[in-house]
């Protein structure tokens, strides 16, 4: 499948999302440069959530509409309160999008309501990608999938049978093109609850493509996932974790993604194919196996002594596993110290 120009599965290299979320702070300008340095550190997309907090929750600030839980990075805030500083205004989207496209970034979104699908569709986005918390709105899939985009859908909390009900939702509503991405929906997530062995289980169990929505700190779950089968790896993004913002602790900084980038495409092209034997490039390296040579000058009639023949390097002679044959037998003509041994040495 694609997404946009770019190549998406296991014959290409990891295809990687920066997600912004709401690391612009409420800033336009800081949005921007989060682009930039996306760009910059080797992402191929941009990734938006497009909601207002009107959309997502009732402006309350009680029961459980209040975050209490001491483990939340959002504690103490109601869920209102904390969608409405993690939106991103949707005056913001084309500008954004604009930047993106100007750096040679792929950049779409996460809608979390019919409105905002309307809405990206006005700005002709690539594909869309539907978040853990959604992946039982059948209603929200069914509409993402009529616009016939290729869609994502992270797997958090979700159950196989939950996960069923999603993809045959999606497919039947016009979706030819789905990826799954395993993700654990806790922020940061740890690496023992993350599972990544659940990668290869999902694209046999559901045939499509699969990647990571990672929460975990730092890139190794990443890179393990690319050994695994991902093709699509999604991180939070952000130019500094100290400047704050609701996703800041979880997020990388522009080095780490840099090198997110790079790992995982080092990770893909290590994976190659089931092979035995020297490859191409291991053919000069030949030369350096062990092999048996005459170890010391002889005359025609002299008998093959473990003194006289040894197993050293280089590989020009015979392979040490004659060794054992060979003591004994006599040299047929004078041969001196650093001859590599043939069979045609002997009488």
């Amino acid at each position: 499948m694609k997404i946009g120009r770019f190549g998406i599965g296991t014959s290409y290299r990891p295809f990687i999302i920066a997600e912004m979320s709401g690391n612009h702070n409420q800033s336009l300008d800081r949005a921007l440069e989060i682009v930039a340095a996306a760009a910059r550190a080797g992402a191929h997309a941009i990734k938006l959530q497009t909601y207002t907090p009107d959309t997502m929750t009732l402006a309350l600030d009680q029961g459980e509409f209040f975050i209490d839980n001491p483990d939340s990075p959002w504690k103490g805030t109601s869920l209102y309160e904390l969608y409405r500083q993690a939106h991103t205004p949707w005056d913001w989207h084309a500008p954004i999008m604009r930047r993106a496209t100007e750096l040679g970034l792929l950049s779409f979104s996460t809608p979390f309501d019919e409105t905002a699908v309307d809405f990206l569709e006005s700005l002709a986005v690539p594909c869309y990608k539907i978040a853990s918390f959604e992946n039982t709105d059948i209603p929200l899939i069914r509409r993402v999938a009529a616009t016939g985009k290729p869609m994502l859908i992270s797997t958090g909390m979700a159950t196989e049978a939950e996960l069923d009900e999603s993809v045959r939702a999606a497919r039947g509503a016009g979706c030819r093109d789905l990826v799954l991405l395993k993700c654990t929906s806790t922020y940061p997530a740890s690496p023992e609850n993350t599972n990544l062995r659940s990668i290869p289980h999902l694209r046999e169990r559901f045939g499509c493509e699969v990647g990571l929505s990672d929460h975990t700190l730092g890139i190794g779950a990443s890179v393990a996932a690319v050994a695994l089968g991902a093709s699509v790896i999604e991180k939070h993004f952000t130019l500094r974790r100290a400047d704050g913002g609701v996703d800041s602790t979880f997020s990388l900084e522009p080095e780490e993604m840099a090198a997110l980038a790079t790992e995982t495409e080092r990770a893909w092209q290590a994976l190659g194919q089931v092979r035995y034997g020297a490859t191409e490039a291991e053919q000069d390296s030949l030369t350096l196996r062990r092999s048996l040579y005459i170890a010391e000058d002889m005359e025609a009639g002299e008998v093959l002594t473990r003194t006289s023949l040894r197993a050293i390097r280089p590989g020009r002679g015979l392979p040490p596993k004659y060794l054992e044959e060979l003591l004994g037998r006599k040299v047929n003509q004078a041969v001196k110290k650093g001859t590599p041994m043939r069979w045609e040495l002997l009488g």
